[in-house]
């Protein structure tokens, strides 16, 4: 396995590769590898000829007063990990060499990014389509791989290939729980002791919200304010928001249909954690 920091020495690997038949899995993320990063680069293996993983934390994404400088980061880790799960090369570039002095272009998603996080995170999507769309000219991927925990963000990538005739595929992948159900995230590090317990309740509302829909309700301002006083009487929980929007538009829903998703955002104590479900099993396949 090579570890590559430079842009053009990543995209002459993927050239050739390309040259030689070679089809590209591409696994973009910001390091410190849980079991859903792992998840991705299994089926990345399967997918492709040469697997890359790509280890950046981004800066274009992170708000004043976020967490880019604690961000947790351990490349080593990554790396081991990273070599039993097959890949082939880890592009782990610096902020300088992705953005260096002078740089000026950004890549804007419009409409779907105003809402849900993007309401709550100004200029996070701008700075998520702007890394993804470099690194696809870098890697220069046949397909690409994104958990589905991210919704939103998923969305809008599907959204800036497709405008941008972007020769790449994309595939949303399962939401990876642990044991107690909470999604896994490289930020659940942040949590601890009651805290970490507290954190279910974002599962916990999803599993009340299917079974809610199972036995006959339909009405989502009736489900959201079920689902929001539970989250409430958790002591260190802050809604960011509770909504129940069509998988494409992410426009909000009035009445569940077989296109509603359930997104929640909640800060417990200063660590923000996302989660979603489709409420109806015909089109919940991968959750």
């Amino acid at each position: 396995m090579d570890i590559i920091n430079s842009v053009s020495e990543m995209q002459q690997r993927s050239l050739a590769a390309r040259a030689a038949g070679q089809r590209i899995a591409f696994v973009p993320t910001m390091g410190f590898l849980h079991q859903g990063h792992l998840s991705l680069l299994e089926e990345g293996r399967k997918r492709g000829d040469l697997l890359v993983l790509s280890i950046f934390v981004n800066p274009t994404q992170f708000g004043q007063g976020e967490d880019y400088e604690d961000y947790p980061r351990d490349l080593q880790r990554d790396a081991e990990l990273a070599a039993q799960a097959g890949v082939d090369v880890i592009f782990a570039p610096t902020a300088s060499e992705m953005y260096p002095k002078g740089y000026a272009t950004y890549i804007d998603v419009e409409g779907i990014t105003e809402t849900l996080c993007g309401a709550s995170r100004p200029g996070h999507f701008r700075g998520v389509t702007t890394v993804v769309n470099k690194l696809f000219n870098i890697v220069q991927p046949h397909l690409a791989l994104f958990g589905n925990k991210d919704f939103q963000q998923l969305a809008v990538i599907r959204r800036m290939v497709l405008d941008q005739n972007t020769p790449v595929e994309i595939i949303g992948m399962p939401i990876f729980r642990e044991p107690d159900g909470l999604a896994m995230s490289s930020r659940n590090v942040y949590l601890s002791g009651s805290r970490r317990q507290q954190a279910l309740v974002l599962s916990q509302a999803i599993e009340t919200a299917r079974q809610l829909v199972a036995v006959g309700e339909t009405d989502s301002a009736a489900l959201i304010a079920n689902l929001t006083e539970m989250i409430s009487r958790q002591p260190d929980a802050q809604i960011d928001y509770v909504r129940i929007c069509h998988q494409l538009s992410l426009q909000d829903q009035e009445q569940i249909d077989s296109d509603s998703v359930l997104l929640l955002a909640v800060f417990i104590g200063s660590t923000r954690l996302i989660d979603n479900s489709f409420l109806l099993d015909a089109t919940n396949p991968a959750q």
